[in-house]
């Protein structure tokens, strides 16, 4: 037998040997203490149990306890009334509650009693009885779930053994604290009726068998008595609490101390009310507003930390979750599929730029990137895709390059402590900085510190701060690749948009006699020569008329572009200003005429190269020569050319406009400046 049998075995017949050995009271004041020590152990095992059936044992042990504090009675009374002493432990407890007043200690035993009798002991016996009836009931409903689940497949045989023995301990469990709920009870009743034997026998015992006057038999008496009770109740009173803990403890994933301080404040917010209740109590009540104001102040305190422990709590389990997300991303087989998306506009940037993106540390890159696809929805008619902003360590610290589905089509260089300064025409001497380019429009240009931005101002100088600069050339990147991101979903979802105020005119256009793909190579040709397209309803009236006529989609984009004559012409011209003008000769016109070549698939220019190259040389110098003074290079020609001296110069001068006769308001001041002529 191990020692842990023979130390209980040892226990029960140290009960017994109680109940009929008198004890020196040496022993009683170890037994007592043990006793004490007993109860301590039991309220706080039963206190950090998780579930009932972790406490399986406390029934019987509840039974045992209750037994040992009988047989410690018994022991006690018999050494009060026979020998009028029960030890230092009992004298030590009746002095020190009694203090001078046997009335006073009486009527503190008597509260203890009556608290645990009447709170404590009632209702753990009737929460006993009601959980055994409840768990009785809920057996039949348990079992047959478990036998779903195990023929759905969802649990083994294993498992559903398990389960079934879980509840079968749970009923027995229940069933035996319904019983062991009376064995506190009658303890509760008993050390009533032993302290009431104890006090009036005593004062008979001590007066017939001690001599003792009433006085001092009564004061004897009464503080053995009372110290015999406080040390047979407060164990009691213990277990009893324990008892009730126990059954009222539903099945949760920590102890009882963890779920109250979990569960009690998990409203933080709670406490700042009740700590205000608190505070308004001291100031408008008698009540000393020191003593309310220190309480209240703690009880915020606690709310504050709360809140700060729960938003750290918050932050380290998005981090974990995001990290165990991309972990399970990166096993998964699909996350190869994952890598194979292409972001359509991209925007990358060395580490030394990342305040620039850093709403932290004052960037509003992303707010600019809002305000750039609002514009460029105003200003194109399009929309712009999400651009995606990252950081890359593969880049210069200063450098940064936008990407268009993937590929690189622009970069630049800033300094975020300087400003860009460009010239007015005339430079100034006294203005000095680092040479650089404007990457937006290629414009020589220079970085300056910020105390030579208002002498720069003042000279003319056109300054701008690097966020700016970032913007501006984002901006003119994508109106200048806006016909690459103009793709049929895109396109789409201007259809349905303009369907939403014109559906018979969107049903006219599309899917007959104008598929959708052909309706995205028409805006697209408008957008590759920086055409708005936000005139939709005119877009497809044209789309309407001309499409069913022709399927060379080119041709049909030149009658959408005359229909939009008024809008092109406001895009050229400056009001009340007369419009500047290269205009193409008739023999250059009849040149490209004549090498356009016709068939079934659409009309293409083939002309001869030594031919072609001297038109674009003639249209370069001319570009040049009116750039020079100071206007937009713009080449006017007759409708049956222009898309074909458009294709012909586009890959050499993007920055040329070519316009038709028929895409000017009759309006407008035209003044010819230059003529492309033919060899």
């Amino acid at each position: 037998m191990g020692a842990r049998e023979f130390s209980v075995l040892f226990g029960v017949i140290l009960i017994v040997i109680m109940l009929i050995i008198p004890l020196p009271t040496v022993i009683l004041d170890i037994l007592i203490i043990v006793n004490i020590s007993l109860a301590l152990i039991i309220i706080l095992v039963s206190m950090n149990t998780k579930e009932p059936l972790e406490f399986s044992i406390f029934p019987t042990l509840l039974l045992l306890v209750t037994l040992f504090r009988l047989g410690l009675n018994v022991s006690t009374t018999r050494s009060i009334l026979g020998n009028a002493e029960a030890g230092n432990v009992i004298e030590t407890f009746g002095n020190f509650v009694i203090q001078g007043s046997a009335l006073v200690g009486f009527v503190v035993f008597l509260i203890l009693i009556i608290i645990q009798f009447v709170v404590i002991v009632k209702g753990a016996e009737r929460v006993s009885e009601v959980g055994a009836r409840f768990t009785l009931d809920a057996m039949p409903g348990k079992q047959m779930s478990i036998d779903a689940d195990l023929n759905a497949g969802m649990i083994s045989e294993q498992e559903a053994k398990d389960r079934r023995e879980k509840i079968e301990r749970e009923a027995d469990f229940y069933g035996s604290m319904d019983g062991a709920s009376k064995f506190v009870k009658g303890d509760a009743i008993a050390g009533i009726v032993i302290v009431i034997i104890n006090m009036i026998f005593g004062i008979v015992i001590g007066m017939t068998e001690h001599a003792m006057d009433v006085g001092t038999a009564a004061n004897t008496y009464t503080l053995l008595t009372v110290g015999d009770g406080l040390v047979s109740q407060i164990p009691a009173l213990l277990v009893s609490t324990a008892t009730g803990i126990i059954v009222t403890r539903a099945a949760s994933e920590g102890n009882l101390g963890h779920d109250i301080t979990k569960q009690l404040f998990a409203f933080p917010t709670m406490l700042f009310v009740a700590a205000g209740a608190i505070f308004f109590l001291g100031v408008f009540t008698p009540i000393t507003i020191i003593l309310t104001a220190i309480i209240a102040a703690l009880i915020t305190l606690v709310g504050l930390m709360i809140r700060r422990t729960e938003q750290q709590t918050r932050d380290i389990e998005k981090e974990v979750t995001e990290s165990e997300d991309s972990g399970e991303d990166m096993k998964s087989p699909e996350n190869v599929v994952s890598l194979l998306t292409i972001d359509p506009v991209e925007f990358e940037f060395g580490y030394g730029l990342i305040p620039l993106a850093d709403a932290n540390q004052g960037g509003d890159l992303l707010d600019r990137v809002v305000m750039i696809r609002r514009q460029l929805a105003l200003e194109m008619g399009m929309i712009v895709p999400v651009i995606r902003i990252r950081d890359n360590i593969q880049l210069q610290p200063n450098e940064y390059v936008i990407k268009l589905k993937g590929n690189e089509v622009s970069h630049g260089e800033l300094l975020l402590d300087h400003y860009m300064a460009m010239s007015p025409g005339v430079d100034d001497d006294s203005i000095s900085g680092i040479e650089t380019t404007e990457p937006a429009f290629g414009l020589p240009a220079i970085w300056i510190g910020e105390e030579t931005k208002e002498h720069a101002e003042l000279a003319g100088y056109t300054v701008v701060d690097p966020p700016s600069v970032v913007s501006t050339h984002l901006t003119e990147v994508i109106k200048a690749h806006a016909h690459e991101l103009l793709g049929r979903e895109e396109t789409k979802q201007l259809v349905e948009h303009l369907k939403e105020t014109y559906p018979t005119l969107v049903e006219e256009v599309t899917p007959n006699p104008l598929s959708l793909g052909e309706i995205q190579k028409v805006l697209s040709n408008l957008l590759k020569e920086k055409v708005s397209i936000r005139n939709l309803p005119t877009i497809f009236e044209t789309l309407a008329e001309f499409g069913p006529m022709t399927k060379d989609m080119n041709l049909v984009t030149e009658y959408v572009r005359q229909a939009l004559a008024r809008q092109i012409t406001k895009q050229v011209s400056a009001p009340g200003e007369p419009l500047y003008v290269v205009t193409v000769s008739g023999s250059a016109e009849k040149q490209v005429a004549d090498a356009v070549q016709q068939t079934e698939h659409g009309n293409y220019l083939a002309m001869n190269p030594k031919d072609s190259q001297s038109l674009i040389d003639k249209i370069g110098r001319e570009a040049e020569r009116i750039s020079e003074m100071g206007q937009s290079p713009i080449l006017l020609c007759s409708p049956a050319v222009r898309m074909y001296l458009r294709q012909l110069i586009e890959k050499f001068f993007p920055q040329v406009s070519v316009i038709s006769y028929n895409e000017l308001e009759p309006d407008v001041e035209v003044q010819s400046v230059g003529v492309v002529n033919a060899e």
